[in-house]
């Protein structure tokens, strides 16, 4: 699996840093249910674990995710593979059924030099606000940053 940014010549490389957004199918709102929303979260967890990747910020949102990752090692292409495959089998097995659960391909961008970390994990930590789901920063129950909400 490679973004379409990807196949236009752009690449992955371990030590970059990343913001990957993934939809779900058809845009469904699959993650609206806690269990579903904690396998996927349980999948990041098990590319970190991996040590192919190093988070510092993700949103489970009901039909997407957001993940701003450091590549440890691989691809984007390997790791958004992983993660897919792993979660789709899972919330399947868990459906009791197979199911296709994401769209194909991915949205990724490299942050430059010149962009801050800092400011785009607040950013991906605050969408449940952006998107109205919760009132404040920090209780939306499906979202993690590594650095306080506090500005």
């Amino acid at each position: 699996m490679s973004s379409r940014h990807h196949q236009r010549g752009r690449f992955s490389r371990p030590g970059g840093i990343y913001v990957l957004t993934t939809v779900t199918r058809g845009r469904l709102p699959v993650f609206e249910t806690a269990d579903r929303a904690r396998i996927v979260i349980d999948c990041l967890r098990d590319i970190e674990r991996a040590r192919i990747s190093h988070s510092f910020a993700w949103v489970v949102m009901p039909d997407h995710v957001h993940w701003l990752l450091q590549l440890r090692q691989g691809t984007l292409g390997a790791c958004m593979q992983r993660f897919k495959s792993r979660s789709s089998r899972l919330i399947g097995q868990a459906a009791g059924s197979a199911l296709r659960l994401w769209q194909p391909s991915y949205f990724e961008h490299a942050l430059r030099s010149d962009e801050s970390l800092l400011k785009q994990a607040r950013y991906i930590a605050a969408n449940p606000v952006r998107a109205g789901l919760v009132d404040q920063l920090g209780v939306y129950p499906f979202a993690w940053c590594r650095w306080p909400s506090d500005p």
